[in-house]
């Protein structure tokens, strides 16, 4: 007999989807005024992404349609919002990742690197985490992960495998393997099996030295796989492109400060970035090996002899799965020209320290650049649909009917409708349409004035606490969503208490990828729990601490280096606009105490 209970709970998604809007009602109804018509459009899709009931993509065109009733905003400014010019850049840049996953070269590249790195159990832990930041960088992290796991899981069975293979006596090693999904089953039940022990009977025939290995063998395998999802997460913070909460970032400041001169872009990004990226990632690497190999850093880098066989056949792994791809063929050639030269033009287009390209050649009346980041990446990305695979020549391959047949181009539209996250595209322009409409309410203005009180704290303590609240806050949902709802925000509470907006808004968009302690909390994390080695608190445990060091990590980023490449240490003239003029007093208070 089903119960009322059972019926509620099966029923939930919807009955949320329903009741929700309802019951926020009276906010727009008893408190006049835009601002509150936006309040509640902001909650109502806030509680609509925690709880997942409709589609994060779907819940995102809620301004869409709500905006323009409420008058907040017409339809056509809305509508806009939806495809900028950091919008652009996410697709222009998906395009080039979609063209190197679609011809392998990012398998290329995390091979050669592990061959160059070597496979000791400390190097090796060193090397995927390497190889996965810098590919995540780049590509999804998700597609990241998922590549590198059963390379990962492979090598370190051929590590523990061979001295038992070596022992048999009967045949061959078999050095190859598949990149393929897990052989064993994944049920529903399996992520609530939390921290529960094992009870099966030993049989007693087992000596208790095979049991140890097994042990050692399974720390391994976990650490390996955290180490994995956590490089992928920290190595999408260095670049722009790389996660989407930095694409976030980039519009949100160019939707509330209109006048900034790109203060946000490519090269200033991975100036700011990248030594924050690589500083996390070797604390990471530290951290994880204590956690899983122990202090014993002898037998961690293999001093000894005992472990040469292990390493001689973990190695002959790596090296049969590079040799399997065979020569690069011209298509990865192109691809890889193509790669570099979009990074080179990213870089070079208007890095602020000297005139870049894009001034020299297309300067508007302010000579700054009237190319985008995302004008280079849709050019280059246009570039892989007319480029063919093949070099051309004669010996091209024949048709049915012995007529000439071209070569397929580098891209198809085909493959890039199959892969192309387009729910990420409608979620990026959704919190573009809530930035842009909580501005023209005034509800920014509002959360500003509410906010002055926290003038009196120091900002590294309001930096440390808002980038730990974000990092709990983005263990339980979305990412992209954390950095919609908090940056608009922040950036009141910036202006509010004469902040450099960048100040509060880089630390946080950082945190958002903080994403360490549960399966749900991000796509790598649910790959590597999915392969059956982890437990939630194995995972908790490590990434509890891992949070902690990637805020001071953070933290310490924004009060250093951040400084001097954003220009922190003062209220900029772009961000005057909505409040008044105390943050000139300010400034001229502080400069005249600085410089008497």
């Amino acid at each position: 007999m089903v119960n009322l209970g059972q019926i509620l709970w099966a029923y939930r998604k919807y009955l949320i989807s329903i009741l929700f809007p309802v019951v926020l009602l009276p906010l727009p109804l008893v408190v006049p005024g835009k601002e509150s018509k936006c309040a509640y459009v902001i909650i109502l899709m806030a509680l609509l992404w925690c709880m997942e009931a409709l589609p994060l993509a779907v819940t995102a065109f809620f301004p869409l349609i709500l905006f323009p009733m409420m008058a907040i905003m017409d339809a056509s400014e809305v509508s806009v919002e939806y495809l900028n010019d950091t919008n652009i850049l996410f697709i222009g840049g998906l395009l080039m990742a979609i063209a190197v996953e679609h011809w392998n070269l990012h398998k290329r590249i995390a091979l050669r690197v592990l061959l160059f790195i070597g496979v000791k159990p400390a190097l090796l832990f060193l090397g995927f985490m390497i190889v996965t930041a810098f590919l995540s960088m780049w590509i999804s992290n998700t597609a990241t992960t998922a590549m590198m796991v059963p390379i990962a899981h492979a090598v370190l069975e051929q590590l523990h495998r061979a001295p038992e293979q070596k022992d048999r006596e009967a045949g061959s090693v078999n050095i190859s393997f598949e990149l393929q999904e897990p052989n064993y089953p994944i049920t529903e039940k399996e992520p609530q099996k939390l921290c529960e022990k094992d009870s099966s009977p030993v049989p007693p025939s087992v000596p208790l030295d095979y049991h140890q290995k097994e042990r050692e063998h399974l720390k391994i395998s976990q650490g390996m796989s955290l180490g994995v999802c956590y490089a992928a997460s920290i190595g999408g913070i260095a670049t722009l492109t790389g996660t989407t909460p930095n694409l976030v970032l980039q519009g949100q400041v160019n939707s509330i400060f209109p006048d900034n001169p790109s203060v946000v872009n490519f090269a200033s990004w991975f100036g700011f970035a990248f030594p924050t990226m690589i500083i996390l990632l070797l604390l990471s690497w530290i951290w994880l090996q204590l956690l899983f190999l122990g202090f014993n850093f002898r037998k961690n880098f293999s001093c000894g002899d005992k472990t040469l066989e292990q390493e001689r056949a973990a190695y002959q792994v790596i090296q049969a799965e590079h040799k399997k791809l065979g020569p690069m063929s011209f298509a990865e050639k192109a691809v890889t020209f193509l790669f570099f030269l979009l990074v080179v033009l990213w870089f070079t287009r208007e890095p602020g320290f000297f005139p870049g390209w894009g001034n020299v050649a297309f300067p508007n009346h302010k000579g700054e650049s009237m190319l985008s980041d995302g004008t280079v990446a849709f050019f280059l990305s246009m570039i892989l649909f007319i480029i063919p695979s093949e070099f051309p020549g004669f010996s091209q391959q024949q048709g049915t009917q012995g007529k000439l047949k071209a070569p397929a181009a580098l891209l198809n539209w085909n493959t890039v409708n199959k892969k192309m996250p387009w729910n990420i595209v409608f979620l990026l322009g959704g919190g573009f349409a809530l930035a842009r409409g909580s501005e023209v309410s005034g509800l920014s203005e509002w959360l500003g004035n509410k906010l002055t009180p926290l003038q009196s704290i120091p900002s590294p303590a309001i930096v440390f606490i808002l980038c730990l609240l974000v990092a709990v806050f983005t263990e339980c949902t979305s990412n992209v969503a954390t950095t919609t709802l908090f940056l608009p925000i922040l950036a009141s509470m910036a202006q509010a208490i004469c902040l450099n907006p960048l100040y509060v808004m880089l630390p946080c968009t950082m945190s958002s990828s903080l994403a360490f302690m549960l399966p749900v909390a991000t796509p790598p994390n649910a790959i590597v729990f999915s392969f059956g080695q982890l437990k939630v608190c194995d995972m908790a445990r490590a990434g509890f601490l891992l949070n902690i060091i990637g805020v001071l990590t953070i933290t310490l980023a924004v009060n250093t280096w951040g400084y001097p490449i954003f220009q922190l240490d003062h209220f900029p003239d772009w961000a005057q606009s909505n409040i008044t003029t105390s943050c000139n007093v300010y400034n001229q208070f502080n400069t005249s105490f600085i410089d008497p």
